[in-house]
C-alpha cells in the first residue's frame, strides 16, 4: 500500500476519532471563563453605545417562546424539538422596511436561550451572543430585543447559546424584511435543514462512509456521517407542503439553509434566476440557471416561474445523500397527482449557481481600497488534548484565537485560507463584507455578503469597513465547528463587553 493510500486512511481514522470524541467532551464548557484574552476591559460599555428608537416609525411587535415540543417531520419520524412558539421553524416575522421591531423573548425551557438575528445590521446590544452582547436568557426570564428593520430582504433568527446543540434541535425561524412596494404577488419562504432522527448524532456506525467521504474532497465528510434526514420547513419527503402557482405564474422564493450541511437544489430546466444573496441584489445578467447551492447560514432569492402545467418538482441534487428526503412538489390548484410529473433533470444540473456566481448591485468598494488592517485567517483542524477534535483560526481555538482589532471607520482586509479537510461558511456579525477575489484572481464583479463559504483549499480575499462599534462574533456557521473553537472576535478599540463566558449564567456563544 503506497504511503498517500495509508495518509489518506489514516487521516479518515483520526477524523473519526474526533467527531466521536466531539460529543464525548463538549468543547464549550459550563465553567467561569473569561472573555478572549486581549479584549480590553476600560473605554466605554457596550450597554452604553446608542441604541435605536421608534420614534414615528410603524412599530411591529412579537413575542417568541422557547418551548419542547414533540414535533412530526413526516408520518413516521418525530422529534424531540426545541422550538420558538412550538413550530419548526419557529413563528415567522414579517416586517416592512422601515419598521421599529420588538421582539420579546419568553424562555420556558429548562435550559438557557438567546436570539441572534442572522445578517442584520443593529445595535451591537441586540446581537443575542451570550457572553459577549448579553448574558444568556434563563429559564422562567424573558428579554425584548429592538431594533429598525432597515434593510430589505431574506434574515433568519436562531439561538446563539450552545448552538451547535440548540440550532439543531430547533430553535430557529425566518425573519423577512419586505420592501415597501413589494415586486411580487407570491413570495414563500424555504428553511432547509437536516436531522438526526433515526440514530444518535454522535453515532460512528458508517467509519467506511466516513473515511470515503474525507477522501472524496467535497468537504461533507462530517455532516453525512452526524445526520440521516432532511427537511423543508420542518417537513420531509411527501410530507413536505407543496407550492402551489399556475403555469406562467412567478413567484418570489426565499432559501434559508439553517443546518450544517450545503444543499444543492435542482430547478426545471430554465425557471429560475437569483435576485439576492444574504440579503444584498444581484445584478441580472440575463442567463437562468437551473441549480442552486446553498451553505449552512446563507440565504438566496430566486425568482421562479412554473413553466408547464402539472407537476413540477424544485429538490436536493439526485447525486446528493438522501436527496429523496428534499423535493419541493409545484403544483396548480392542488389537484396534481404527486406521483406523477416532472422530475429533476440532473443531466443539466452541472453549473452550480452559487452565491458568488453574480455581482452585487450595490458595492461597499467601488474600486479594492486602501486598507487599515489586514488580517490573514488561517482555517484548520487538529486534535485538542482531552477534548479531540478542534477547528481552529490561526492555529487557536476560542476564545484564544486571536482577534480582529479595528478603531471605527477602519478598511479591514480579511484574507481567508481553508487548509482542513471540511467545509467552513464564515459569517460575520453587524456588519457586511465585499468578497474581492477567490484563489488570488479577482472577481470582475464583487459580491456584498456576510457569509463565505470557504471550501477545503481555497482563499477568499474580503474587506468591509468598520462602522458599526461593538465586539463581534466572525465564526464558522457550521456550529458544530464554531463549538469546536473556529470563532474569533471583531474587537473595537475603546469599548468593551460586561459580559463573561461561562459563569453563573451558562455563557457559551
Amino acid at each position: 500500500m503506497n504511503r498517500k493510500i495509508i495518509g489518506s486512511i489514516l487521516i479518515a481514522v483520526l477524523l473519526g476519532f474526533g467527531v466521536w470524541m466531539f460529543f464525548q467532551s463538549p468543547f464549550s464548557g459550563s465553567t467561569q471563563q473569561s472573555l478572549p484574552a486581549g479584549v480590553q476591559q476600560d473605554g466605554v460599555s457596550i450597554m452604553d453605545l446608542e441604541t435605536q428608537k421608534a420614534g414615528n416609525r410603524p412599530v411591529k411587535t412579537f413575542e417568541l417562546k422557547a418551548k419542547e415540543t414533540i414535533w412530526k417531520i413526516n408520518e413516521s419520524k418525530e422529534v424531540e424539538a426545541w422550538t420558538y412558539n412550538g413550530k419548526v421553524p419557529g413563528e415567522p416575522i414579517h416586517v416592512t422596511e422601515g419598521d421599529y421591531v420588538k421582539v420579546r423573548l419568553k424562555n420556558q425551557l429548562d435550559v438557557p436561550v438567546t436570539i441572534h438575528w442572522h445578517g442584520m445590521i443593529l445595535p451591537n446590544q441586540m446581537d443575542g451572543v451570550p457572553g459577549l452582547t448579553q448574558d444568556a436568557v434563563q429559564p422562567g426570564d424573558t428579554f425584548t430585543y429592538e431594533f429598525i428593520a432597515n434593510d430589505a430582504g431574506t434574515y433568519w433568527y436562531h439561538s446563539h447559546q450552545h448552538s451547535s446543540k440548540q440550532v439543531d434541535k430547533g430553535l430557529y425561524g425566518p425573519l423577512v424584511i419586505e420592501e415597501k412596494s413589494k415586486k411580487f404577488e407570491k413570495d414563500k419562504t424555504f428553511i432547509l435543514d437536516e436531522w438526526a432522527v433515526n440514530q444518535e448524532k454522535q453515532s460512528l456506525s458508517n467509519m467506511g462512509g466516513m473515511m470515503m467521504g474525507s477522501m472524496s474532497g467535497d468537504g461533507e465528510a462530517d455532516t453525512k456521517q452526524m445526520y440521516d434526514t432532511l427537511t423543508v420547513n420542518g417537513k420531509s419527503g411527501s410530507a413536505i407542503q407543496p407550492l402551489e402557482l399556475e403555469a406562467g405564474e412567478t413567484a418570489r422564493l426565499r432559501f434559508v439553509n439553517a443546518g450544517y450541511q450545503r444543499h444543492r437544489l435542482v430547478f426545471p430546466k430554465g425557471s429560475m434566476k437569483v435576485l439576492a444573496t444574504d440579503a444584498e441584489d444581484v445584478k441580472q445578467v440575463g442567463e437562468s440557471i437551473n441549480t442552486l447551492e446553498i451553505a449552512p447560514g446563507e440565504r438566496i432569492d430566486v425568482a421562479y416561474t412554473k413553466e408547464k402545467k402539472g407537476l413540477e418538482v424544485i429538490g436536493e441534487d439526485p447525486q446528493l445523500q438522501n436527496a429523496d428526503q428534499m423535493k419541493i412538489p409545484v403544483v396548480s390548484n392542488g389537484k396534481e397527482n404527486m406521483s406523477d410529473g416532472n422530475d429533476l433533470n440532473v443531466e443539466t444540473a452541472s453549473s452550480i449557481g452559487s452565491g458568488t456566481s453574480k455581482g452585487s448591485e450595490q458595492l461597499l468598494f467601488d474600486k479594492v481600497p486602501e486598507t487599515d488592517v489586514s488580517y490573514q485567517m488561517d482555517l484548520s483542524m487538529g486534535m485538542n488534548m482531552g477534548e479531540g477534535m478542534a477547528f481552529q483560526i490561526n492555529d487557536k481555538v476560542f476564545p484564544d484565537t486571536p482577534m480582529i482589532s479595528v478603531e471605527e471607520g477602519d478598511i479591514v482586509k480579511v484574507k481567508i485560507k481553508n487548509t482542513g479537510m471540511l467545509n467552513h461558511p464564515m459569517h460575520l456579525h453587524g456588519h457586511r463584507f465585499q468578497v474581492q477575489s477567490r484563489n488570488g484572481k479577482p472577481y470582475d464583479a464583487p459580491i456584498v455578503k456576510d457569509l463565505i463559504h470557504v471550501k477545503p483549499g481555497e482563499t477568499y480575499t474580503v474587506y468591509f469597513k468598520a462602522d458599526n462599534k461593538g465586539e463581534w462574533l466572525f465564526h464558522c456557521h457550521d456550529n458544530n465547528h464554531a463549538d469546536r473553537g473556529m470563532v474569533t472576535i471583531v474587537d473595537y478599540e475603546g469599548v468593551y463587553s460586561p459580559f463573561g463566558l461561562g459563569g453563573e449564567n451558562s455563557n457559551q456563544p
